[in-house]
Order: C-alpha cells, then structure tokens, then sequence
C-alpha cells in the first residue's frame, strides 16, 4: 500500500490539481520512544550522581517498630534484625553500582568502627538490586565488617519502603525507626540525630523528625 493519500484541493487550490500529502504513521511511535529514552536517561542519573548527606526525611515508620528483617547474609548465615535489641542500628540499604553509596562508604565504616568498639551499635546492608560475588568482592576491596544480607523476594525494601539508593534508617535500642536518612550518611550526622534522642530520653513520634 502506498504512503501517501490524495486529499481534496484547498480552496485556492486548482481542483484539477489534488495535493498529495505524506503520512506521519510513525510519529507518535517516535515521539514515544524518545520520552522513554529520556526517562531511562533520569533513572540511571538518579542512580549515579552524587547526593546530599544526613537529609532527614518524613516516613511514616518513624516512631514505630522496625520491620523485622530475618534473611541471609552474603555469606549464607542466618540473619535477624531483633539480635540487635539493645544496640543502634543503622540499616542501610545500597548497591555496588550506586556512585553515593560507594561515596558514603567511609563514613559508614566510620560509624560502624567507633560504635562496635563502644559495644552499642552496629550497620546492617541491605543488597540491593547487585550480585552477591560483586558485592562480596566489594566489602573485600573497600573494607566493612558489618551483616551485608540480602533481599532476594524486595521484601524487605517493600516494608521499609525504599524507594532509591542510598538510604538508611535508624533503629533505636528499644527497636523503634528513629529516623529516615535519605542520600549518603556521615558518621557525625547520625551521632548528632542520637545524641539528640538521647538528649530526649525517648525515641521520637512519628511527628517529631522532620
């Protein structure tokens, strides 16, 4: 079938002399494409550049129980969140192929070094969307002796409701969320949102971190 049509003439148009037009069939088709290249462009943006550290945000698990996260560790032992009762926690959701994660790196082994050797806090990894030899291969390289476990039903991001890498919560002693860092942490950022809760006596409401 051809590509073209005949239409009618145009008013100053001879009517002996029909105006052929070419079909645009493919331009919504186009279109399409290209805004799907542009929002594939946004993610892997989103995913790669740096961010901001210690930026508190809204959750609505603040102030509640923290989800319980009983799974495996890379290395295949038995991991459960509620061994930890007693310690901070900072649960930190990542993934080897994330440029903020790799940038908080340090201040997670920063926090996690000063806070072990106090004997009352801890970080625990969670994978995320990475191989296990990749991110085995990763703490081998970048140090880190923390659970790194892993996440293979998205079950744990779904009750914790993660939603981009980093980002990291912290779970009080008494195994309430304190608070929801999103983007890359620092070791004095969460020291300070602890020092403040300790300051308080209490694990804050859900309406008491900004």
């Amino acid at each position: 079938m051809s590509d073209t049509t005949v239409t009618e003439a145009a008013p100053d148009e001879s009517p002996d002399e029909p105006v052929v037009r070419a079909k645009r069939p493919h331009v919504a088709l186009g279109v399409c494409v290209a805004v799907g290249v542009v929002v594939a462009f946004l993610v892997v943006v989103l995913a790669t550049s740096p961010s901001s550290t210690d930026r508190i945000t809204k959750s609505p698990l603040v102030g509640k129980p923290a989800p319980a996260i009983v799974t495996k560790t890379i290395d295949g032992q038995a991991f459960d969140l509620s061994r930890y009762e007693g310690e901070w926690v900072l649960v930190n959701f990542f993934g080897t192929w994330c440029t903020p994660c790799r940038q908080e790196h340090p201040e997670l082994r920063k926090f996690a070094a000063e806070h072990e050797a106090a004997g009352d806090g801890t970080v625990v990894s969670v994978v995320v969307n990475d191989d296990v030899s990749t991110v085995k291969r990763y703490f081998e390289e970048q140090g880190g002796d923390w659970p790194v476990v892993t996440d293979p039903d998205a079950s744990i991001l779904l009750n914790y409701g993660n939603v981009k890498v980093p980002e990291s919560y912290l779970v009080s002693p008494d195994g309430i969320i304190a608070a929801k860092i999103s983007g890359g942490i620092s070791a004095a950022g969460v020291d300070k949102v602890i020092a403040e809760i300790d300051a308080a006596g209490s694990s804050p409401s859900p309406t008491t971190v900004p």
